[in-house]
């Protein structure tokens, strides 16, 4: 019998350590001058068939971390562990290997998807570069998968220009199944869509997670659609994982003052509910040059002098509630 530390480890998929990504500033004589900071410290675990929502403002970093830890850009720095792997040391092989086992939907379904192939032949494509399936098996895949995900298997033939936005992105989402992946990071898939059409799509990529076990990095700006597909909550500021949490508690209970404002601006349900908005004063600051101390300390309404000075290490304030602030 396997002691309960061992069973969590078992369960464990993805550990990311310190994750970092900088983009080189170079001048006309291509000597790098400067960097941005685009990740400058992200860690989280990511445990099977679970949602990890990843939410912040525009230019936090999160879509940055997504395709990092799918090697779509290089990491300058951190530890990414999956299955016990090394991401960031696989080449070859090895690395074609992980690719299959970790996939992407991408943000833009009108962008993501070749225009000039069929959506059949794009939904195969993986199978293709895999290696998986024969001929026929590969376009009876193809069809099943388009059938899971809400549209007809004689639309295999049709190009992308024939299909609305929600339905390029169901074909996003079966082209990420074809190759029976376990990770799959969605990069906002359902921001580029009409509302009406938004819980759908989640609808969809929720019933497909029970049926495949899979497990989500669901990175988004919409704190109302994180809260209705997430398991656990991480926000991000600049750059940095600010506050850690299971979603009903981080909604219920959020601890860091950028959380408290981000959770503030979600519209209430009901006229007659008044809630207090938090309007943060300033703004973002530059991930080229970001402020000494905490970086949130500029727009901060409780802010100190310590804040301003010594950045706040990230703290377990209970076994699932994390937050890197210096009021705990």
């Amino acid at each position: 019998m396997s002691a309960p530390h061992e069973e969590q480890v078992q369960d464990e998929l993805l550990v990311v350590d310190q994750l970092q990504k900088h983009f080189p500033i170079t001048n006309a004589l291509g000597k790098t001058i400067n960097n941005v900071r685009a990740v400058d410290s992200v860690s989280f675990t990511l445990k099977r068939k679970q949602t990890l929502g990843i939410v912040g403002e525009s230019g936090c970093g999160k879509s940055t971390t997504g395709r990092t830890l799918l090697r779509l850009i290089e990491p300058t720095g951190g530890k990414a562990v999956y299955k016990g792997q090394d991401l960031f040391s696989l080449e070859g092989k090895e690395l074609m290997k992980m690719r299959r086992e970790m996939q992407m939907i991408f943000q833009d379904p009108h962008s993501s998807i070749n225009p000039k192939q069929r959506v059949g032949n794009a939904v195969e494509e993986p199978m293709v570069i895999h290696r998986l399936y024969s001929g026929k098996d590969r376009m009876t895949r193809a069809m099943d998968l388009l059938a899971k995900v809400g549209l007809r298997e004689d639309q295999y033939f049709r190009f992308p220009h024939e299909f609305s936005g929600g339905q390029r992105q169901r074909i996003g989402i079966a082209r990420a199944l074809a190759v029976n992946p376990e990770i799959i990071v969605c990069d906002e898939p359902v921001s580029a869509l009409d509302v009406s059409i938004q819980s759908q799509v989640i609808n969809l990529m929720q019933d497909i997670q029970d049926e495949f076990d899979l497990a989500y990095i669901f990175i988004a700006h919409d704190l109302s659609v994180v809260r209705h597909i997430a398991d656990e909550v991480g926000v991000m500021y600049l750059g940095n994982l600010v506050e850690k949490a299971e979603t009903d508690e981080l909604y219920k209970h959020p601890l860091h003052p950028y959380t408290q404002a981000l959770l503030s601006s979600i519209p209430s349900s009901s006229p007659s509910i008044k809630k207090e908005r938090i309007t943060l004063k300033g703004d973002l600051p530059s991930p080229i040059d970001p402020p000494n101390g905490c970086k949130f300390h500029t727009r901060c309404p409780h802010v100190m002098n310590v804040c301003k000075e010594i950045a706040p290490e990230f703290k377990h304030v209970s076994s699932e509630h994390g937050v890197a602030c210096h009021l705990y």
